[in-house]
């Protein structure tokens, strides 16, 4: 008895969306000119050319009147993803996204108020039937646009802790891994996970971990670096660790590992020469 006339209510809604997309079709050219004004008056964009917001506008607007229309917005979400890879690497903020979006709603809305302004009962049930499809619309666009922002950060960071700890190949089947700075846990399984595919990539038989620069080690970062050197010895790598301050030669020892089966050398310099006799070279001054 409830849902009598829900049925009708829906055929309406429908029937007003329709009479709206028909609307903002019409006027698409004079609607999408007045929203680039208004996105320019508000400086949002400003990372971008007159000509890039206006060629943006034109597909959004086109992808917001097709939801609309369809009621569906997977179209939308793509699009939104798509965008967001084009206009994060330009420097364009959260804040700017969902502002133009928020803009458009404004411009339609008041392009509805000019059209309907004779007749207030229907720019009402108008008006009813458009604003939760456009509050759903600006939530997507913010919603793609965040978790896309997100992903590029995540990317960013990941590139910044690979410079950070840089596998470099010095000689065939020699590998060298100067760590500096702060080792936290995260960092250690990062560098791990690149060392064992440098290995691998590069067929290394020694590497030389060098940690001059490390300040200090806790002992959960200690135990990972020896499952670093256990790990790369069971891909055929004998690995050299050099630059061990006291500190963590402590903490080596208090959490039980024997330093006397670990093969540490003094200095970087050190360690490659050791590395260089196990591989077979032969160091010969030039004369």
């Amino acid at each position: 008895m409830g849902f009598a006339g829900e049925h009708p209510r829906l055929e309406a809604t429908s029937e007003l969306l329709r009479e709206l997309v028909s609307h903002l079709r019409q006027n698409r050219t004079q609607l999408r000119e007045e929203w680039v004004r208004r996105i320019t008056e508000a400086r949002l964009l400003t990372a971008m050319s007159q000509e890039e917001i206006f060629a943006e506008a034109t597909s959004v607007y086109d992808s917001y009147v097709e939801a609309l229309e369809t009621g569906t917005f997977e179209a939308l979400q793509s699009y939104a993803r798509n965008l967001s890879e084009r206009i994060i690497p330009r420097g364009v903020e959260t804040h700017e996204v969902v502002g133009i979006v928020l803009l458009l709603r404004d411009v339609l809305a008041r392009s509805l108020f000019a059209k309907y302004q004779t007749d207030f009962e229907k720019l009402n049930r108008i008006l009813d039937a458009y604003e939760p499809a456009a509050n759903r619309i600006a939530n997507t666009v913010a919603v793609g646009f965040v978790q896309e922002r997100e992903r590029v950060i995540r990317q960013q960071q990941e590139a910044i802790r690979e410079l950070s700890t840089p596998v470099l190949q010095v000689r065939e089947r020699l590998l060298i891994l100067p760590i500096i700075g702060v080792i936290d846990p995260q960092r250690a399984r990062q560098l791990t996970e690149q060392l064992l595919r440098g290995i691998r990539t590069n067929r290394a038989k020694v590497v030389v971990i060098d940690i001059t620069g490390v300040a200090a080690m806790d002992a959960t970062v200690a135990n990972h670096l020896v499952q670093t050197v256990e790990a790369s010895r069971l891909l055929g790598a004998t690995v050299i660790v050099t630059g061990l301050s006291p500190e963590i030669a402590q903490t080596l020892v208090t959490i039980g590992v024997e330093l006397g089966k670990m093969n540490t050398v003094g200095d970087l310099q050190g360690g490659i020469e050791q590395a260089e006799r196990l591989l077979g070279y032969k160091v010969v001054p030039i004369s």
